[in-house]
């Protein structure tokens, strides 16, 4: 960990520490094997009193935790406790349907973790049309908790519509807009570019973030602004982004990732 920087660790969530034959394992060494900083590194945070265990700050050095149960924090950050679950994120493709199996036969989230061993489930939907980050896992806590809309999770959308979006239609979007089912509220909204042409039937790319998860939401959105999407893709779920990962590809949730991601739905 670099200096006065808060724990980044991009170590995979699956990957499990080394235990003694009662299952626990030094405080100090379960942050290190973690990716939380070096050996000595943790040592020094734990005199400083920046690790919880339970809530309670923990400063004695030999510490053993239980990495299944124990609730840890560096610097305020959570460290997710180990254990069998299973946290991915993917790049759904455009015509994939966001479900596990379909009677139709089409192509669904199920067929890309089909190698897989584990049984998975979805944590909300992408149309069948709209591409981008979707997460996969078989904690349905977990899942219930980050796709309850009390929590308002942000999700954020790279969209290419119709025409030319003005400042006036980003005025609009960020002071609410009232749909056929409720009001919408739209925390970040910016152009990211655009084609105009001389005709009026330029295109143009829009950035967004919401909080809700209702159905088309951000295609009926933007079409009532006056600018159908064109293509839509999911970008990031809260801390989480697609980054560079490609389309019908997936990876697991560092531990990082995981913890902002828990924060985030606790919020």
């Amino acid at each position: 960990m670099r200096p006065h920087d808060q724990p980044d660790n991009d170590q995979p969530f699956s990957e499990r520490p080394e235990t003694d034959e009662d299952g626990l394992i030094r405080l100090q060494k379960l942050l290190a094997q973690s990716g939380v900083a070096s050996r000595r590194k943790c040592e020094e945070l734990m005199l400083e009193g920046l690790v919880e265990v339970d809530g309670e700050i923990v400063t004695r050095l030999g510490t053993k935790v239980d990495p299944r149960t124990a609730v840890i924090r560096v610097e305020g950050r959570l460290l997710p406790p180990v254990s069998d679950l299973v946290y991915l994120v993917l790049n759904k493709p455009r015509g994939v349907v966001s479900t596990m199996s379909d009677p139709e036969g089409r192509r669904t989230l199920g067929d890309l973790v089909a190698h897989r061993p584990e049984r998975l489930f979805h944590v909300g939907r992408l149309d069948t049309d709209t591409e981008g980050l979707i997460i996969l896992t078989n904690d349905g806590d977990f899942a219930q908790r980050l796709a309850h809309p009390s929590h308002e999770v942000d999700k954020t959308y790279v969209a290419e519509v119709e025409g030319e979006v003005h400042v006036r239609t980003i005025r609009q979007l960020l002071d609410g807009v009232v749909l056929e089912d409720g009001p919408v509220t739209v925390s970040r909204a910016k152009v990211l570019g655009g084609d105009p042409r001389k005709d009026g039937h330029g295109r143009s790319i829009v950035e967004l973030t919401i909080h809700e998860g209702r159905n088309r939401i951000v295609r009926r959105l933007l079409a009532h602004v006056g600018h159908p999407v064109l293509r839509l893709t999911r970008t990031a779920i809260g801390p989480l982004t697609l980054a560079r990962l490609k389309p019908g590809d997936m990876r697991e949730l560092t531990l990082g990732e995981l913890g902002r991601l828990m924060d985030s739905a606790e919020g």
